[in-house]
């Protein structure tokens, strides 16, 4: 396999996930645990991409303490920024 496609698979693996917890398929500690380990993606990505990321993630994160939406955290407005990181991280230019 190319090391070109690795990355790909990557965000696939991402893009399910995040699939899964818009379905209620799984929590939202497990879908960041998941994105915190796709060390491949990252790697052929620019460092604000990380930096991104981790954000949302800790949003997230923060964001699964309450059970309704709220003020300061919107699930669903996270998991829409998710989607558009994913978006940007596959129209990237690979390192």
């Amino acid at each position: 396999m190319p090391m070109s496609a690795m990355p790909v698979t990557e965000i696939d693996l991402l893009q399910s996930g995040l699939e899964s917890l818009r379905r209620g398929d799984t929590s939202a500690a497990a879908f960041s645990g998941q994105a915190r380990h796709l060390a491949a993606l990252l790697d052929g990505l620019p460092p604000r991409f990380g930096e991104v990321l981790d954000q949302l993630l800790d949003r997230l994160e923060a964001s699964a303490l309450f059970t309704e939406e709220s003020c300061s955290f919107s699930q669903s407005d996270l998991l829409d920024n998710l989607q558009l990181w994913i978006d940007k991280a596959r129209a990237a230019p690979r390192a």
